[in-house]
């Protein structure tokens, strides 16, 4: 298959050959296929085909002729209905495309080419001649019009719109503005707005601009339901069952089917029907448009292009947007989980010929308005008014695409669903051999009236129907017990998942850490030295200065509703002054005014009045700083102040003002743990403010400002705990100097004493330079690198998932490293433990590395700038109660990562193991019957149907519906539980049981023929009950029910990750009250007491070596770590496999050296020449 080029448009489908297995066979036509980009982590493969009259008619046909089976297969398989009734053709022609994923699930769906009709429209001048449709000569509608027909061909896929480039062959996503637009462009194609024709025009292609969550019918949703495979298999066994006269079971399975479709079908209806009414509230707001006049529309009509108006007021956004003129505030806390004031700022007019996006590099996000946030205050500049120009529409926008994750969640790939599927085959096959079992017996007896229905009864018994109910059963009650500890979950299937998790990557601030952060003190520099320490709290208020000044100003708090909100840096530096911020909501029309600070009561004395903030430059993790643009009022000259990261900050200063042992005063206070911020100035004598570059330049540098941010009080107890259940630990850490992740890592635990950290700096080639990467002990970690490489071998012989040395870097050095050393990310990640300054979407690449090293990751975030990385993880848990926890499959209401050790290493665990149990049971309990009802065949006889019910609903349905109840073991258990049901314990554990229920029923079976009170059935009765009451049934019935009860007790083990079976009241009284009630009411044929204590004998001895075998052998971890290592096996999971390789490789880890990657390529490269730093 053609390989995408990295520079394909996101929302592409690129016509290309194709090449698969078995090509050389046919002849395919051209750009029959192609690659569907969906999203940044979406792709599909695409497949052009055409309807054939003479195949449908055939297919209509075998519609007919198999009553609906054939189509019913065709709904299981669309793959099949596509090219059962199409023929392959190029793209261009196609009517039909046929989509299949791209991941390891190959999932297929199909979709109709449909056409838009723009003849109906009132073009603009020239068009038909052929001229543009729309003025911005680059966007794709120009290049999507068949002419003279004037239509498009267009598909829909999960809610976007793709239309065919005639020019390029190739279906490009509409719903926005081409990324390759310049700032300038911007301003100049779309600052006026679009003619009322080419609305017209954009409407129509694009679509309404409306997020539309359809709250489905409940018919569709419940003939969805019952066409699931399971419930039509159900729907024929229900059939076989009623046609031989198995009535009550039969009404009690229906019952129960009933029930279960209606409490899914209802759950889905409410799930819609709450998502309907988050997003509805968006599609119907005003909004003022210009189109050549301005003027007032339905937010529903707007098309990307549009340029519309921010009066001031209160307004929630319903599109992405990109601000031209004017700022404004926002509040983004449905994107990123925390209600923090936002700056937007508009987009540069700037004739850069690289496209917007590349302009303002990673910092883009400031000029845009995301669909969703709330527009809390404006302020134009000039004297127009604020405008901005529509960016994407609809399910293109961020919030659609968040509602997109929801609708069409990334498929959970868990072994146990796989696992259980494949036993259900298994059982199937067996099943199949039961009936030709059943064929042969009855037609050696020369019976043939019953001999089809008899053999098809066995082939359903050898099949549990409630496999999958069961386990739905275990999920829903995890889930339950989670959300009585706060902790709610919206993706039930990860419950499991969880279970299985070995990695668990933190956030620090407001996770690890305190929300807030506590000012320490500032340290003054003058005169190219560092004073004395100004300390806080402090009975002595801070004397007025620079220093003070930036405090005061370098800020973007607001007053909203009377009270200061922002950032809590901002908030907390602020109040360390002493100074209040006037409040502008008096501004007419809800317009942002002037932000004016003045000396409170208990500040210093100041020879100013105030000082009026008059421009901001926002922070932004790219650029790790904010300044601003102030002014003291009564004077005329201007003040620039500069905050951020200290590195960053003194590159913008004058090296002059920047104190000698800058380094290693802030290396001082980062190996505390201390956040330390850098203060800078620098006097502006301008009238006109100039580019950002130009003003943030020649500065003066101030000091550096210390702030505390406190571990949590659980928050070592927890990582303790988890460390102790094998669960590595990684901590991501946004916004923090290195040195200071590393120090925060070493107090919680992370780090342990007398493990070394070795920190990774890793820079961009620079001029002929090649990209090098450098490897150092941190401050504090003297040793050599024979003691580490020889204690790292023995940690991980011991161990296997711990070491004596961790890795830590920070944001740009992992960049560089998957770039230029991408060899080497393996070796690193394996024993890395500290990220500093994380970009949010470096967040996400990290975690999916992790995932490509066979990890199950865990992430826990506060939502701020978490949200990529906690869909991207196996279990992310948002600690937000915002919107953004949407996006998480599990959210905390209580702010502490206690919640981690509940779900992952409690519940998560159990869950799993009662998982496991469930499918063993059901396993087991169906060839129980298996048996039995074999072994009674053999003479032409039959359970009862009242037994069959006894055995199928008061014994087997409610042990797998309550099995599952029993409670998580309060205490973690060293290791956790086996990740596969197709693993040698498990399957030796149902093969084993099966042979001791075989022996025990075939027992029972022979024996019972031996004795002297034995008489034959013919002889005893006639009619109907002379196949069910016999004395083989009299002895196997309570061998099979009562086996049924050992192995659920066997299976129910309750230690190391649940509680003791007896704590599971209702699973003992639910198993163990009807069955002996049921005992005293069924009908057996009467036997010495004699031959009922050896039932109960054989019962005896079955559980003895059942429990044996299960307990003493098949859980004994320590015996199967024993053959593992006579047999040499090894796990084949990739992190294992990079340890083994490490562990062996003398020269690992790195210290005190330096490498270079190669010039000629971006692959990683490793030169044998070592630079060696100590002889500097």
């Amino acid at each position: 298959m053609y390989v995408v080029e990295a520079n394909t448009p996101v929302g592409t489908v690129a016509g290309t050959w194709e090449e698969l297995p078995g090509a050389s066979q046919f002849s395919f036509p051209e750009a029959h296929s192609g690659s569907l980009l969906q999203g940044r982590s979406q792709q599909s493969e695409i497949f052009g085909y055409k309807t054939e009259s003479s195949r449908k008619a055939l297919c209509v046909a075998g519609y007919i002729l198999s009553c609906g089976a054939l189509l019913l297969l065709f709904y299981w398989k669309p793959e099949w209905d596509v090219r059962a009734n199409c023929i392959r053709c190029s793209l261009e022609e196609a009517d039909v495309v046929l989509l299949r994923t791209t991941d390891e699930f190959q999932r297929y769906t199909w979709k109709k080419v449909t056409w838009i009709d723009l003849s109906t429209l009132v073009l603009p001048v020239g068009s038909n001649s052929g001229g543009p449709f729309v003025a911005d000569k680059d966007s794709v509608l120009n290049r999507a019009v068949m002419k003279p027909q004037l239509k498009m061909r267009c598909i829909q896929v999960q809610k976007i719109r793709y239309i065919w480039d005639f020019s390029v062959k190739e279906f490009k996503k509409v719903g926005s503005l081409e990324d390759s637009n310049t700032c300038h462009s911007i301003h100049h194609k779309f600052g006026a707005g679009l003619t009322r024709e080419e609305q017209a025009i954009r409407q129509l292609v694009c679509g309404p601009n409306a997020i539309e969550v359809e709250i489905r019918p409940i018919w569709k949703l419940l003939f969805k339901e019952i066409l699931n495979p399971f419930y039509v298999f159900q729907a024929f066994t229900l059939t076989l069952w009623l046609s031989q006269g198995y009535i009550e079971y039969s009404v009690a399975i229906i019952i129960l089917s009933i029930i279960s479709v209606g409490l899914t079908v209802y759950n889905l209806t409410q799930q819609s029907t709450k998502l309907h009414e988050l997003v509805e509230e968006h599609n119907k707001v005003q909004v003022t448009v210009c189109t050549k006049s301005w003027k007032e529309l339905e937010s529903c009509c707007l098309v990307p292009g549009d340029m519309f108006l921010l009066d001031g007021k209160k307004l929630a956004l319903p599109c992405d947007a990109v601000l031209i003129d004017g700022s404004c505030i926002v509040n983004e806390g449905m994107l990123t989980g925390e209600s923090i004031p936002v700056t937007k700022t508009a987009l540069p007019f700037t004739e850069s010929p690289m496209p917007w996006k590349t302009h303002s590099m990673e910092d883009y996000r400031r000029h845009i308005l995301f669909c969703g946030t709330e527009v809390i205050q404006t302020k134009p500049t000039g004297g127009g008014p604020v405008r901005a120009v529509v960016l994407q529409t609809g399910f293109n926008t961020a919030k659609g695409e968040l509602v997109r994750s929801i609708l069409y969640p990334k498929p959970v790939n868990f072994r146990l669903y796989r696992d259980a599927f494949k036993f259900i085959i298994g059982l199937s096959v067996v099943g199949m051999f039961g009936f030709i079992y059943t064929v042969c017996v009855f037609v050696s007896h020369n019976v043939s009236t019953r001999v089809v229905a008899m053999a098809l009864l066995l082939l359903t018994v050898a099949v549990p129907p409630a496999i999958p109910a069961a386990l739905t059963a275990g999920t829903v009650y995890a889930q339950r017990r989670l959300k009585k500890k706060k902790i709610f979950c919206i993706s039930p299937q990860r419950i499991n998942i969880c279970g299985q998790i070995n990695l668990v990557c933190f956030d620090k601030t407001g996770t690890l850490t305190e929300d807030g952060l506590d000012l320490w003190g500032i340290i003054p520099a003058e005169g190219s030295r560092f004073q004395k320490i100004h300390k806080f709290p402090s009975n002595t208020p801070l004397p007025w200065g620079p220093v003070c000044g930036a405090m005061v100003s370098c800020h973007s708090l607001v007053v909203l509703d009377k009270k200061i909100q922002g950032d809590p840096l901002d908030l907390k530096m602020f109040e360390g002054t002493h100074w209040e911020v006037e409040d502008s909501s008096t501004a007419q029309d809800g317009a942002l005014g002037i932000c004016i600070v003045k000396p409170g009561p208990k500040a210093s004395r100041a020879p100013v009045e105030g000082i009026a903030i008059l421009h901001q430059f926002p922070f932004s993790s790219g650029l790790q700083r904010m300044s601003v643009v102030s002014q003291k009022i009564g004077e005329e000259q201007y003040d620039l102040y500069m905050k951020g990261a200290p590195e960053t900050v003194s590159s913008f200063c004058r090296q002059d003002t920047v104190p000698d042992n800058f380094l290693k005063e802030l290396n001082t206070y980062t190996s505390q743990g201390f956040r330390v911020i850098a203060l800078a100035h620098k006097v502006m004598c301008v009238s006109v403010l100039p580019p950002r570059e130009e003003a943030e330049s020649g500065l003066v540098f101030l000091g550096l400002l210390v702030m505390e941010n406190r571990l949590k009080q659980e928050t070592k107890s927890v990582l303790q705990e988890l460390a102790a259940a094998r669960a590595c630990l990684t901590a991501i850490l946004a916004g923090d100097n290195l040195q200071t992740a590393v120090t925060v890592a070493r107090n919680a635990g992370m780090v342990h004493t007398g493990s070394k950290v070795i920190l990774v700096e890793a820079n961009e080639p620079e001029g002929s330079a090649p990209a090098s990467i450098a490897w150092r002990l941190a401050e504090g970690c003297k040793a050599n690198t024979e003691d580490i490489c020889a204690n790292t071998e023995e940690r991980i012989t011991l161990e296997g998932e711990t070491c004596n040395y961790h890795f830590a870097m920070n944001g740009k050095s992992y960049q560089v490293i998957t770039k230029h050393f991408y060899s080497l990310l393996p070796k690193v990640l394996v024993n890395a433990t500290v990220f500093a300054r994380m970009s949010p979407g470096q967040k996400s690449s990290l975690i999916e590395e992790f995932q490509k090293l066979d990890y199950y990751v865990g992430m826990c975030g506060d939502g701020t700038n978490d949200c990529g990385a906690l869909k991207a993880a196996h279990a992310g848990i948002s600690l937000s109660e915002q919107e953004a926890s949407v996006s998480s499959p599990f959210t905390s209401r209580t702010p502490s990562v206690r919640c981690v050790p509940e779900l992952i290493s409690r519940e998560g665990r159990a869950a799993l193991v009662s998982s496991f149990a469930v499918v063993k049971y059901l396993t087991l309990y169906g060839l129980i019957q298996f048996v039995g009802t074999a072994l009674l065949f053999w003479q032409l006889q039959i359970f009862g149907n009242h037994q069959y019910l006894i055995q199928d609903v008061f014994i087997t349905l409610l042990v797998c519906l309550t099995m599952s109840l029993t409670e998580a073991y309060p205490k973690l258990a060293p290791y956790r539980p086996p990740s596969q049901l197709i693993s040698p314990p498990l399957l030796l554990s149902i093969i084993l049981n099966v042979c001791f229920t075989t022996i025990m029923q075939t027992c029972g079976f022979l024996l019972v023929k031996q004795q002297p009170w034995y008489v034959a059935l013919a002889s005893q009765s006639s009619g109907a009950q002379s196949t069910v009451l016999s004395y083989e049934d009299t002895t196997l019935w309570p061998l099979c029910s009562i086996n049924c009860i050992i192995v659920a007790f066997i299976f129910s083990k309750g230690k190391p990750f649940r509680k003791p079976i007896y704590t599971n009241y209702a699973n003992l009284g639910k198993t163990f009250k009807p069955n002996c009630c049921s005992c005293l009411f069924q009908q057996f044929l009467c036997t010495p007491v004699v031959w009922r204590v050896y039932v109960l004998l054989m019962l005896l001895v079955t559980f003895c070596v059942s429990f044996f075998t299960e307990d003493v052998i098949l859980q004994n971890k320590h015996l199967w770590l024993l053959l593992k290592a006579w047999f040499g096996y090894q796990s084949n999971s990739q992190y294992r496999k990079w340890q083994r390789v490490l562990q062996k490789d003398p020269s690992w880890p790195p210290v005190n050296t330096k490498d270079f990657a190669a010039k000629s390529t971006e692959a990683a490269y490793v030169n044998p020449t070592y630079e060696n730093s100590d002889k500097d």
